[in-house]
């Protein structure tokens, strides 16, 4: 299967959108566990977007989860189609 085949399925976006969203959620539970030792949502959150940073906070969370969904899509994907 080549990038155009694959890309051009509806499961491989299905794919993509839900293994970002699990690892935009995973990411940023670990990182508060791992930073304050409790679930601090909204300390976590005030830290980040504090100074103006919420547009770049945003971006830079949707653009992670987005590669990350998208390249563990495409492995699978390709994946699959060298086994059929």
């Amino acid at each position: 299967m080549n990038f155009k085949a694959i890309i051009s399925t509806r499961a491989f976006w299905k794919s993509v959108f839900w293994l970002g969203l699990s690892f935009l959620v995973l990411y940023n539970v670990i990182t508060i566990f791992f930073e304050y030792g409790e679930f601090a949502v909204s300390t976590f959150f005030e830290e980040r977007t504090k100074d103006g940073k919420l547009v770049r906070f945003i971006i830079g969370q949707f653009l992670a989860s987005f590669l990350y969904g998208f390249i563990l899509s495409f492995g699978q994907f390709r994946t699959k189609g060298k086994k059929d």
